[in-house]
């Protein structure tokens, strides 16, 4: 992987964090609106985990994959990408 690993590590070990904390807040039968306002926040960490990693893969495995004639199979790979995230 390409992508700025202390970055991903931070990002990752930040929503392991607030994912103990949701479980928590439903064991605790917490207010239904605070939990899922937890869970989006917890997902747009995610969500910045792709990003970073997609960053990476562009700046480095597209490019190389360019550089050597292979960018029909990263188009295509990346396509599938796009396939998965607009579903």
């Amino acid at each position: 992987m390409k992508a700025d690993l202390g970055k991903v590590n931070r990002l990752l070990k930040t929503a392991r964090g607030q994912i103990d904390g949701i479980l928590k807040m439903v064991e605790e039968d917490r207010y239904c609106i605070d939990i899922f306002n937890q869970v989006l926040a917890t997902r747009s960490l995610l969500n910045s985990v792709n990003k970073e990693i997609m960053h990476g893969h562009m700046e480095h495995c597209v490019k190389q994959a360019f550089e050597e004639g292979k960018e029909k199979e990263k188009i295509e790979e990346i396509l599938a990408i796009m396939d998965k995230l607009t579903k």
